[in-house]
């Protein structure tokens, strides 16, 4: 039996089991919640008292009454509310949504007949708080006011991928039944939750009831056993087994040449998480060569490769089945064409097995020729870092040489520096000396100038003074006088010379 159908990937969970609060504790957590206005923070438009609602008015109040609310409302608002509750089903609302949910499966006037009088949007909120699916929210879902009706009161699957008529197939056993909401085409015996996954293992099909069961779940619970002679799936909804090597085999023989590498990889371990409980030869088998496989792949083994590998090993095990035994066993005689037939069969088997191995040993021998000119590469950029390295090196030599060398000079110039210093300095010195000895000569010329200049004065006035006491002799004689100029010249003389 293959999986289910697929369906589009929206509400991937459900939510139908939520933690139990007492009457009590739900009613305080409301009030509380209702005072601080804490719900009133989803939508803010400028609106009368009277006209807006929010998502607490719709889980507790009457149909009819918030129906009539929204009509006066405009789209923009209602999407909002849609908005607020689309993020609380994130998990962003904290407990509203739990708050919300209570409300609305304690309330016995929310049926058929009433429902029918809600507006569009509010059934809407109505379907994803019963059921804690977003995809009732979103814009692009297109479901009829009818169908979210039926979805509500538990008369219609909802996912809405599915939308069969509950109970599915008319099917009232007791799983079918006693459970709110339970499709049998798309949900999960055990856990009560659907998923999109199809071609795949993960889901198991009962051959009896066509119920289904996540392998996950019938692996967690104890639902697959070993049987007398192979590894054997119990439903759960009818109590029947069904044999696993067949359905595996099925899976692989249908999907295998679709999947890529990843989702191979994805059903190869699930293939080995079922039979690794395996106790029959054929199961313990399967496992090692899902081992084996996965390995591979993890390698980078082509997929193509691994899905041709797993294919052969199932026609390998059908041809080795007890059937196959039996009548090779037996004494009829086979025609001859009969004869060619399995002759050529089995000549292709092994062609195909050559043409695996060749096709493995070329991957292998490209995958080594990769390799080496990796190495080869980075061989090369190696060196090449080398010579590099060298020549910095050789040009760091050089730096430090020219470094020493105007080092060298440097000292050489310091040196010549410090001498020309003491050069200056004793030329100073001599300059020095002979500004005081020339300073000294001048002066000693300059008195000697002086005094030759004073001695000649001297022997002028002198001169000057013998002529006039001549004269004043003359005078005297004359007219008697008294010699005061004479006198006069000698004081001169004295202060003259008293100066020199």
């Amino acid at each position: 039996m293959l999986p289910p159908p697929a369906w589009p990937a929206e509400s991937a969970s459900s939510r139908d089991n939520w933690p139990a609060t007492d009457a009590g504790t739900h009613t305080k957590f409301e009030n509380e919640k209702a005072e601080k206005g804490y719900y009133e923070q989803s939508v803010t438009r400028q609106f009368s008292g009277s006209t807006k609602i929010y998502l607490l008015d719709i889980a507790r109040e009457r149909v009819d009454i918030i129906s009539e609310k929204m009509q006066l409302l405009p789209n923009e608002y209602l999407e909002e509310l849609k908005g607020r509750l689309w993020m609380m089903l994130e998990g962003k609302g904290g407990d509203e949504f739990l708050v919300l949910q209570r409300l609305v499966q304690s309330r016995s006037d929310l049926t058929a007949k009433t429902l029918v009088r809600a507006h569009r949007v509010q059934l809407e909120i109505l379907a994803a708080i019963n059921s804690g699916i977003q995809a009732f929210l979103h814009p692009s879902v297109s479901i009829s006011q009818t169908s979210l009706i039926e979805v509500f009161v538990y008369k219609r699957c909802r996912n809405i991928a599915c939308q069969s008529q509950l109970p599915a197939d008319n099917c009232y056993c007791e799983i079918c039944t006693n459970r709110k909401g339970f499709c049998s085409l798309c949900m999960c015996v055990i856990c009560n939750k659907f998923d999109f996954e199809v071609n795949t293992c993960r889901w198991i099909g009962c051959d009896s009831c066509s119920h289904w069961t996540h392998t996950d779940c019938a692996i967690r619970d104890k639902q697959i056993v070993t049987g007398a002679s192979e590894l054997l799936f119990r439903c759960r909804a009818c109590n029947r087994t069904s044999e696993l090597l067949g359905f595996v085999k099925d899976v692989f023989q249908h999907c295998a040449p679709t999947w890529d590498r990843e989702s191979l990889l994805r059903e190869l371990n699930v293939v080995s998480k079922i039979f690794r409980m395996s106790e029959d030869t054929k199961g313990r088998q399967l496992f090692w060569k899902s081992e084996e496989l996965i390995e591979k792949l993890k390698g980078g083994v082509e997929e193509t490769t691994v899905s041709r590998v797993i294919l052969n090993f199932f026609r390998e095990l059908d041809m080795d089945s007890p059937k196959n035994t039996d009548a090779g066993n037996s004494s009829r005689v086979v025609p001859p064409q009969e004869a060619c037939n399995r002759i050529s069969q089995v000549v292709q088997e092994a062609v195909q097995k050559m043409e695996l191995v060749a096709d493995e040993k070329m991957r292998m021998l490209k995958k080594a020729r990769i390799a080496l000119e990796a190495c080869d590469n980075e061989l090369e950029e190696k060196a090449k870092e080398v010579a590099e390295l060298k020549l910095e090196r050789q040009q760091i030599n050089e730096l430090d040489s020219i470094v020493r060398l105007k080092q060298a000079e440097a000292d050489m110039f310091q040196l010549k520096a410090d001498e020309a210093r003491r050069e200056a300095d004793r030329l100073q010195m001599i300059a020095l000396s002979k500004l005081g000895k020339s300073e000294e000569d001048y002066a000693s010329r300059y008195l000697k100038q002086r005094l030759s200049e004073a001695e000649a004065e001297k022997q002028y006035l002198l001169e000057k003074i013998k002529l006039q006491d001549e004269g004043s002799h003359s005078s005297q004689s004359n007219s008697n006088g008294t010699g005061e100029p004479s006198q006069a010249l000698l004081s001169k003389i004295e202060e003259i010379l008293k100066s020199v």
